[in-house]
Order: C-alpha cells, then structure tokens, then sequence
C-alpha cells in the first residue's frame, strides 16, 4: 500500500460521524469519491494491517457493483502499479454481506500470492 495519501483521498476523507478518520490514519479510513466515470463511490480502507497481514479496501456504490474501470482505478489510488491486489470469490459458506454493491480489494502483506500465467487469459500484445 502506498506510504504516503494520496491528494485524492485526503480531500475526500470522511472527518465526520462514525467513520471518521484524520490524517494520522494514512492510509486507513473511508473516502468519498468521485470515480473515473462520474459515480459517487464509498472506498473503505484497513490501511496496512499487521494484526491479520493484509491490506483491504472495500469500494461501493449506492445502487450497484463497482465495475472494472472503478475497481482500478481505486486500486491505483491504494496501491503503486507494481503491486498486485485481488478479489476473491470466497465458497457461499463464507460469505458476508454487509451491503448489496460492496466489492473487496485484498493484498497480502508478507505473502506472495502466485498469478496464473497470462497465456490462460490471452496473449499479451
């Protein structure tokens, strides 16, 4: 995750009510956001944490899933383009479902999460 907060994220920290953060969060704390195609997203961030070693952000929006371009780009904001984060489609059993257009961004702190060989999605031009 990146060190420093982003301009992005500072100006549309959430400073108020029950999930209010500051700047001696970092990188922790809900944010307000206008995504890339103009939809009011809600970006939830754990920050880096050392407690369950992973960093997780979850994005939302008010009446449907985040799509790609969003998801991206909230990745981008979170996270340098040399990192990989990932969404996880857990088993029904495991499944919690605190709002309907939630989506999760996860990244594993002292943990190489292997990738499938790109030739499985298509060659590479």
């Amino acid at each position: 995750m990146k060190k420093h907060v982003p301009l992005t994220l500072s100006e549309n920290r959430m400073r108020t009510g029950s999930y209010a953060s500051d700047e001696s969060y970092g990188m922790a704390g809900c944010f307000r956001l206008i995504g890339p195609k103009g939809a009011l997203l809600l970006v939830m961030s754990s920050g880096v944490d050392h407690s369950t070693g992973w960093e997780h952000v979850s994005v939302s929006c008010e009446n449907r899933c985040p799509n790609w371009p969003e998801m991206q780009w909230v990745k981008n904001l979170f996270w340098d383009e040399h990192e990989m984060a990932v969404q996880y489609h857990p088993p029904k059993s495991e499944y919690v479902n605190c709002h309907p257009y939630c989506l999760h961004l996860w990244r594993a702190i002292n943990l190489s999460i292997p990738m499938p060989p790109m030739l499985l999605v298509g060659p590479k031009t």
